[in-house]
């Protein structure tokens, strides 16, 4: 085997590795599509630029913790939602607040 294919090879056998590896290659992709019903308040991949609140970035127990929030109807003054966060389950909701947590501010 000739040297430059002896070192393609070795630079093909690290980039699979690598992929393999990578953590942003390993998303949840139910939870993004999910996240894109957020877009509309919320902003692309919860990078709000209005004065609806960013999620990107955030810590995942806070997330978590106001969307749960919202499911029980708490804070009152919530307008709509309280109705988006119902129509999760819990577990759904983490992967939620892991995905945006995950997202760069």
């Amino acid at each position: 085997m000739s040297k430059s294919r002896v070192v393609l090879l070795a630079a093909l056998s690290a980039a699979v590795a690598t992929a393999i590896a990578s953590p942003v290659l390993a998303q949840d992709y139910k939870a993004r599509a999910w996240a894109a019903s957020c877009a509309a308040c919320h902003g692309t991949n919860g990078r709000s630029e209005g004065e609806i609140p960013a999620l990107a970035g955030k810590k995942k127990e806070d997330l978590l913790k106001k969307l749960k929030d919202a499911k029980a109807g708490e804070p009152k003054s919530l307008t709509v939602m309280h109705q988006h966060a119902k129509g999760y389950t819990d577990e759904q909701l983490e992967r939620l607040a892991d995905y945006f947590s995950k997202q760069p501010k």
